[in-house]
């Protein structure tokens, strides 16, 4: 369910600007401007394109944009409606300046929590990156302060550059959107994990077909991806004109090579023999190779490869193991590094992660319920 956070896109513009301005960044002062459901310190600029939303200088959804400068930061408090739900945040970013020395980033926050965001470039050919984070836990009526803020400081390499003056490098910001998610999710009778179709994630942009990254978080109960811990950086992708997903509305695409994929936890009884099935594949985005993804459960673990054409393929894979302990961690990681022709980091499609007792173990049960009601007929004769 997606929460409304107010002027998200930056459509409403900020009072007291000259309806036919030309100017494509124009600069806001707090004593004059304000911008409709935000407030804002620091460097900061109204965006609008000069062509379209394509713009490199335009909204990443929309004809308008925010920019953050030296020390900018911008603000809007929202209010939690839902009891004890999982809050997370899907934005667009892009650098303003294409010759920046440092990396463009932004410092996402909100009470009890705050996570860096970095501008990545490597995952997409787009100058806009779609990213998703998770905000916490929060109570309904619950009021929620969510700061982004910039945290690029060097200055263009240019003496002039296209904002028309000498300005600190900074970040253009658009499309934020709220969502929210049950605490906890539902369980399902047909699988033992918790999201292992990975439905319950960030939202997806309307605008936006890249996919949405989620950066390294290493507490499954407090990820992006609900229930599960991620190593390294994941794509978010759901099925469009960019990529296929193997079932359901979304997948896990592990982008950032060797070591990185996910993590999670199931409770099952020692001894006791599992089947954890998963489905392997590739996004249809000429993501071009063998595919090789380690599986691992306790002590468990194997190799699985798919030789992928990046054309949409996908197949189903199997591992067999006896629990060791209570708690069992799972590991899916890739062991391949992929680019693209255009030297885009790409990698193997995760979808469908299913832990079911083995066959062994159900065949067990049936006969003994088979058993079990044979004595209680027996007993009714005998009687």
């Amino acid at each position: 369910m997606n929460s409304d956070l107010q002027n998200p896109g930056f459509e409403s513009p900020p009072t007291n600007i000259p309806k036919n301005s030309t100017n494509t960044f124009a600069s806001l002062n707090s004593t004059i401007n304000s911008i409709p459901g935000w407030s804002y310190e620091g460097t900061v600029k109204y965006v609008t394109s000069s062509t379209g939303p394509d713009d490199k200088k335009g909204g990443g959804g929309g004809q308008h944009a925010i920019y953050l400068g030296q020390n900018g930061k911008i603000n809007q408090t929202f209010e939690a409606n839902e009891e004890s739900n999982h809050y997370l945040l899907t934005f667009n970013l892009q650098p303003a300046q294409s010759n920046c020395s440092n990396p463009t980033s932004v410092i996402v926050s909100v009470p009890d929590r705050a996570v860096r965001i970095s501008y990545q470039q490597k995952f997409g050919i787009d100058s806009w990156e779609t990213h998703g984070c998770y905000l916490g836990s929060h109570g309904h009526g619950d009021l929620i302060n969510l700061i982004i803020e910039n945290q690029t400081t060097d200055q263009s390499m240019d003496d002039d550059d296209d904002l028309g003056n000498t300005t600190n490098c900074g970040v253009v910001l658009d499309s934020f959107i709220l969502k929210n998610i049950a605490n906890p999710i539902k369980n399902s009778e047909k699988n033992l994990l918790l999201n292992g179709g990975f439905e319950y994630g960030p939202a997806f942009p309307n605008n936006s077909f890249g996919g949405i990254l989620i950066d390294a978080e290493s507490s499954p109960t407090q990820s992006t991806l609900n229930q599960w811990a991620i190593l390294g950086t994941v794509k978010y992708i759901s099925t469009n004109k960019n990529y296929i997903v193997p079932e359901g509305n979304a997948a896990i695409e592990i982008v950032s090579g060797e070591s990185s994929g996910l993590q999670t936890a199931a409770t099952l009884k020692i001894g006791s023999k599992y089947d954890l099935e998963l489905v392997i594949a590739d996004a249809n985005d000429s993501c071009i190779g063998d595919f090789m993804v380690g599986v691992q459960a306790g002590s468990t673990g194997k190799n699985f490869t798919l030789q992928s054409k990046g054309i949409g393929s996908s197949e189903e894979f199997t591992l067999t193991f006896k629990a060791d302990s209570s708690v069992t961690p799972i590991s899916i990681l890739s062991f391949t590094t992929t680019q693209t022709k255009d030297l885009v980091f790409c990698g193997p499609v995760i979808d469908r992660v299913v832990l079911l007792a083995s066959y062994g173990l159900k065949l067990q049960i049936k006969v003994l319920f088979a058993c079990l009601g044979f004595l209680v007929t027996l007993t009714q004769l005998i009687a």
